[in-house]
């Protein structure tokens, strides 16, 4: 049930969002007017076609112009050049991969590591995996053992860098990793942490969303971190996406396209001076409107062309724009865009006809894992990377069996399905973005400085700052929004973690009220809901706290039972806004989109008036189960003033 009398008029806010993108999307439709009317592809073999880097749209044309950036520009292609011609083939195949060790030291000796990285990549730490296979980069995980603490990771990174530099080609690792934030976040506490991106999609703030990224890119690059999978330009336009979600901006095009441009230009701001990392877009050509988990299946999205370039495509247009040094590849199917049925990892007419020749990209591309099932389920693992490379794919991203890939790809060039020009022109493509973004140059972590920038007093407040925008109060109907600061007993319960019902009571007791605490579990059964409606006949006012309720039916039965009482009820959803859909009846409903620490204490600002709820939903959420019957818009919110 919708209140349009309630809603905030969100355009204005949204509009800081948009002006940023009004020229791209004038591009885009000139695109759609203009372009191919039917299936996109070229002609040609085994990728010569493509364009030379360094054209118009290469992240090096969108340096400033002047003698400074030209005698830059002339130093990278000498130094391109000369790194590319003393290489042997098997370095030049070694700098196409990127994958992960076990560990927390380059040269690792503890058992297990060693036990693990036998079993991955035949070697026994990643010290050796560098020397071994001239890898282009590696990726960060928790848990491959790679995060203890951010003095670790930089020393990490600088033992890797130092294998790298150590042996031939002696060229510097884009040392890689997701760090979206809110649902992935790899480097944890102490660094700084914020809400995500649908969070971002909320406030409508392209200032907000820029200095996020530029924060993050900051700390990442000081432990040693130079390039970031993120941002997610992904159009959330399907509320059953179970892989996407929060990690999405939104459901509006222009919404999204233009805080990726926005987060392109944070995280890679100072990059080339070593104070930022390069920014990894993601997943080509658009994972929004997909019902099934890459991870483990291949998703078909069935946009037509012409609704391909309306939705999926503006957010990666603006990326290119704002000069991203990377596009990450999705495996999914859209067989409008490529009728053979290959995943878009390994499609020519999407990855060069659509990618490099429609929207002008010619800077470096990465598959996504190519460990997942969505791009395995066709090919074997030993075609896969030679075909994502005759797609026009450059970096290929850790292969289920690293040697397996390696050694294909050189037998591919060993019988002419690939040549080793195709191989020079993705190798020259990474060389120029390892220059251009500062990695030749300044390729170590300062272990000095690491204290000093990871969450620093000036990081952490400013993303209480950008959290507190973002908070949206959808539904007020009582008014029992916002509580009395004092003298209220307040239970606080729900669904999600643990740790988010316990980090949201203390936030709420820090309010000077009493409040009891009593977590209900993922999916909370009769006996349960029983226990905490009892705790709730007891206080003046109950928060319940949700998490992804439609995938949980004991979440709303918990929510229903509650509002039986007759208390106030708060229902919170902290991950996607569409939880209210599962439990309609709900009268007072805030959305969070995260249950980070700065998330909490955004909600319980909110719930005590301390804050003017101003985030407005970045999605229309729809009754749970009829996705065609609309509950709240795009862009509805309520504020208390």
């Amino acid at each position: 049930m919708v209140h349009p009398h309630h809603a905030r008029n969100a355009r204005p806010r949204r509009a800081r969002a948009l002006a940023a993108f009004a020229v791209l999307a004038g591009l885009t439709l000139a695109a759609c007017s203009g372009g191919a009317s039917g299936t996109a592809g070229t002609s040609g073999t085994a990728g010569e076609r493509e364009t030379a880097p360094g054209s118009s749209h290469s992240p090096s044309a969108t340096s400033q112009a002047g003698p400074t950036a030209n005698d830059d520009d002339a130093e990278r292609r000498r130094w391109v050049d000369a790194r590319l011609a003393e290489m042997t083939l098997e370095e030049k195949v070694g700098q196409l991969f990127v994958t992960y060790a076990y560990g927390e030291t380059a040269g690792t000796t503890r058992p297990q590591d060693v036990a693990n990285n036998q079993e991955w990549l035949g070697v026994n730490n990643g010290r050796e995996a560098v020397e071994r296979y001239h890898l282009g980069g590696v990726i960060y995980f928790g848990w491959s053992g790679n995060f203890a603490d951010p003095a670790q990771v930089a020393r990490l990174s600088n033992g890797l860098q130092r294998a790298a530099l150590g042996s031939s080609p002696e060229v510097p690792l884009l040392i890689t990793t997701d760090q979206e934030h809110g649902v992935i976040t790899r480097l944890g506490a102490p660094a700084t942490l914020f809400p995500g991106s649908m969070a971002l999609g909320a406030s409508g703030r392209a200032d907000d969303a820029r200095e996020a990224a530029r924060i993050s890119g900051e700390e990442l690059r000081a432990v040693g971190i130079t390039m970031d999978h993120a941002p997610v330009a992904d159009v959330n336009v399907n509320p059953a996406n179970p892989v996407i979600g929060v990690r999405s901006f939104g459901s509006d095009p222009q919404l999204v396209a233009g805080l990726t441009a926005a987060q392109v230009e944070g995280y890679q701001a100072g990059a080339a001076q070593g104070g930022g990392v390069v920014a990894s877009t993601k997943h080509f050509p658009g994972h929004g409107d997909t019902d099934v988990d890459s991870h483990t299946g291949l998703p078909v999205v069935d946009h037509s062309l012409a609704e391909w370039r309306l939705t999926d495509a503006p957010p990666f247009r603006a990326a290119i724009e704002a000069g991203t040094g990377a596009i990450m590849s999705g495996h999914l199917q859209f067989p409008a865009l490529d009728p053979s049925g290959d995943p878009a990892t390994l499609s020519r007419p999407i990855l060069t006809g659509l990618l490099r020749e429609e929207l002008g990209y010619d800077g470096v591309v990465i598959t996504d894992s190519l460990k997942m099932a969505g791009v395995r389920q066709t090919y074997a693992d030993s075609e896969v990377p030679v075909r994502a490379l005759r797609a026009g794919a450059d970096l290929l991203l850790m292969p289920p069996d690293l040697d397996l890939a390696y050694n294909a790809v050189l037998q591919a060039v060993a019988s002419g399905e690939l040549t080793e020009d195709r191989v020079d022109t993705s190798v020259r493509r990474i060389l120029t973005l390892k220059h251009e973004q500062g990695i030749v140059e300044q390729p170590y972590a300062d272990l000095d400085r690491v204290s000093e920038v990871v969450g620093s007093t000036e990081h952490e407040e400013a993303a209480q700052r950008i959290t507190d925008h973002t908070t949206t109060l959808v539904r007020n109907e009582d008014g029992v929004l916002p509580l009395a600061a004092e003298g209220q007993s307040v239970l606080v319960t729900g669904a999600g973690s643990g740790s988010t019902v316990e980090n949201l009571a203390a936030r709420v007791g820090a309010r000077d009220v009493s409040v009891t605490s009593r977590y209900a579990g993922t999916d909370p059964d009769d006996a349960t809901i029983a226990q905490v409606v009892a705790a709730a006949r007891d206080a003046d006012a109950v928060v319940v706290t949700t998490s992804n309720a439609g995938a949980s039916p004991g979440q709303a039965a918990l929510v229903d039972a509650l509002i039986a009482t007759g208390v106030p009820v708060v229902t919170i959803a902290t991950d996607v806004p569409y939880d209210i859909g599962s439990y309609p009846d709900a009268a007072t409903h805030l959305a969070t989109y995260s249950s980070v620490p700065v998330a909490l204490e955004s909600a319980a600002r909110v719930l005590f008036g301390e804050v003017d709820p101003s985030g407005t939903l970045p999605v229309t959420v729809p009754v749970a189960g009829d996705p065609a019957q609309t509950l709240f818009p795009l862009g509805h919110g309520l504020g208390y003033r």
